[in-house]
């Protein structure tokens, strides 16, 4: 069973972008795993496990564009299904 079943992955354009306060925001605002965020001032990648994506998008979107939005679901692929 996996506990958190969707693999979300994005870019993020902007300024000012800050890798370790993005870090520290999901670390105390979103329930998840395996989380990187990676990057400089205006452009940050995003990878990070979690059943509610969309809060994800939702703050991501608030700090500058997003996109190369990719959110797949690990508990199908498992089973051998399209994620």
């Amino acid at each position: 069973m996996i506990e958190y079943r969707y693999d979300t992955q994005l870019l993020i354009e902007g300024n000012g972008l800050d890798e370790d306060k993005i870090h520290d925001y999901f670390m105390k605002n979103f329930k998840g795993d395996c989380l990187i965020a990676v990057g400089d001032s205006t452009l940050i990648k995003i990878h990070f496990h979690t059943n509610e994506p969309w809060q994800v998008l939702e703050y991501c979107a608030s700090l500058g564009e997003i996109y190369d939005i990719v959110v797949e679901d690990m508990d199908r692929q498992s089973r051998g299904l399209k994620g």
